[in-house]
């Protein structure tokens, strides 16, 4: 896997503007929500606590499908807050953790005025280009 910084794209906090995958076999997540095994939401009202329920779940997606967080290609990240330093928390959280090296592909942080479950703050959608058999 390739992760470019072309030459006059401004610099990242930790993404690359461009990651060209092997061709192969690729695993599509759905959006990975702050929800316990039983459907419950963790954290309510705790974006950080969401956020580590999130990294939970998505790493046991990823596992499912037979990746790890390095083989992740694309994350889009979609928080529910008009606030950049709440943007940023979630961003530097989400880096800082198991799931930090998805967070160098290509990457995109969204603020969001709503999410789909009552409650929810964070969800991360996940592409991964799967390790070759």
């Amino acid at each position: 896997m390739r992760r470019i910084h072309p030459p006059g794209l401004h610099p990242t906090p930790g993404y690359s503007h461009v990651t060209v995958a092997p061709a192969g076999m690729t695993a599509y997540l759905s959006g990975q929500c702050p929800l316990d095994a039983a459907g419950r939401l963790v954290g309510e009202g705790d974006v950080l606590a969401q956020t580590d329920q999130v990294v939970a779940n998505a790493l046991r997606a990823l596992s499912a499908a037979g990746a790890d967080p390095s083989d992740v290609v694309r994350a889009v990240v979609h928080v529910r807050t008009r606030e950049t330093a709440t943007l940023g928390a979630v961003w530097r959280h989400l880096r800082a953790s198991a799931l930090g090296p998805a967070l160098t592909s290509a990457a995109t942080l969204l603020g969001a005025s709503a999410l789909g479950y009552p409650g929810q703050l964070v969800e991360v959608d996940l592409t991964a280009a799967l390790p070759a058999a």
